[in-house]
């Protein structure tokens, strides 16, 4: 979408800002039901909101600044969020998702040699080849049928995943792994109503007592695949594909990953790379669906690129249509649901205008990628899907902690 190409005015949906504050029941069924639909008028407009929720102080953080503070300047003043915890650690353990302190910075530097430029271009192919195959079968049963685009989203990015990181090894063991993985996370990676109430960990969260089953078939079919693995890495290596987990199991040793640290990352990527996408490339086709002219862009930008053969590895530089596009449909509605801190010491945040907010010990600031993406302060016209505001030119006005879409990572 060139300067000259009329804006978008599409407004997707998103549920009504509240204009009552809930009750404590309220937030309960609301959490279950759709946490979105908390937030009411001042978390789009305020900078930050100073509040108790069920007897915690908590701030609702959507100014930049302090969100920098929070999650960069004074980092070390600030840990993972008890609830945040509760739900992620026992499905993903010490993986990069929920790891602290020394664990996650051995990690981290352990697996940076994974993530570099060199690798991401090794597996544009796989990407390719994927891509395409389910194109072929979506185009053969397409004409006539109404699709659920979410559900196809996870079909694909799970083959991607699948076959970047296991080279597809992991789907032959056992029946539908991409449906164990969704009945996982619906399952135990949610807010429990107990959680809210800050009751003790022995007791039992209902809500999560269906996956435990399946996060222990999860994680043997995953030690198996690990197994099978490293006796081809010791036996013919240059058999062994070279995938994430060959990439992983290489860094096993005193001074890198434990097997059970490859593990729990293992869940972690599939975890945190499964869905997340799946729901940013659904809204994605969802919002452009109803906006003709930046289709109508992103079509001959992709019909060029492909026409001139570049390699795959340099396509996302070359349709910044198509990236504008996807970058707008995370900022309405972002795959990281939220990050929360809870502070060990108190602190103090000093806006550039002066204003101050106080930070108690033991206080957890909130930060809502859906607010603050949404948030009138910093966005024009927050509600209207247009991509025009990530094309180049445009994207570089925009505040690094002010569009995080995928978290603070």
């Amino acid at each position: 979408m060139d300067a000259s190409l009329r804006k978008s005015t599409f407004e997707p949906p998103a549920p009504v800002p509240r204009t009552v504050p809930p009750s404590r029941l309220e937030i309960i069924r609301t959490v279950l039901k759709n946490p979105l639909e908390l937030w009411g008028q001042p978390s789009y407009t305020w900078p930050w909101i100073v509040t108790r929720f069920f007897g915690q102080t908590t701030i609702i953080a959507n100014d930049p600044g302090l969100i920098r503070h929070v999650l960069v300047d004074n980092a070390s003043n600030y840990e993972m969020s008890e609830i945040r915890q509760l739900v992620l650690r026992p499905i993903l353990r010490d993986g990069l998702l929920t790891a602290e302190g020394p664990v996650w910075k051995r990690s981290r530097k352990a697996m940076a040699p994974v993530f570099t430029p060199r690798h991401a271009r090794g597996f544009a192919r796989q990407m390719r080849e994927q891509s395409e195959l389910f194109l072929d079968r979506y185009e053969a049963g397409a004409e006539g049928v109404v699709r659920d685009v979410a559900v196809d989203m996870t079909e694909l990015t799970y083959a991607i995943l699948s076959e970047t990181l296991f080279s597809g090894g992991i789907v032959s063991e056992q029946g539908d792994f991409a449906k164990d993985v969704d009945d996982l996370l619906h399952s135990m990676g949610r807010i429990d109503p107990l959680d809210l109430l800050k009751a003790p960990r022995w007791i039992p969260r209902l809500t999560r007592i269906r996956g435990l089953g399946v996060l222990r078939k999860f994680r043997e079919l995953v030690r198996r695949t690990m197994d099978h693995r490293r006796s081809i890495i010791r036996t013919e290596r240059e058999n062994a594909p070279d995938d994430f987990l060959t990439l992983l199991l290489e860094l096993e040793g005193p001074d890198g990953l434990t097997s059970e640290e490859i593990e729990d990352n293992i869940l972690t990527f599939i975890g945190a790379g499964h869905e997340t996408t799946a729901r940013a490339l659904a809204w994605t086709l969802y919002c452009v669906a109803h906006c003709p002219d930046v289709r109508d862009a992103m079509e001959r930008e992709i019909d060029e690129v492909i026409a001139s053969g570049a390699d795959p590895v340099e396509w996302l530089d070359k349709m910044p249509h198509v990236r504008a596009s996807f970058e707008e449909a995370m900022r309405l509605y972002p795959p990281a649901p939220s990050i929360n801190r809870d502070a060990i010491a108190d602190d103090r945040y000093t806006a550039p205008n002066g204003e101050t907010v106080e930070i108690a010990k033991g206080a957890t600031v909130l930060v809502m990628p859906w607010t603050l993406h949404r948030h009138e302060l910093y966005w024009d016209k927050p509600r209207v899907f247009d991509p025009s505001r990530f094309l180049p030119g445009e994207r570089e006005k925009i505040g690094r902690f002010q569009y995080l879409p995928f978290g603070a990572g």
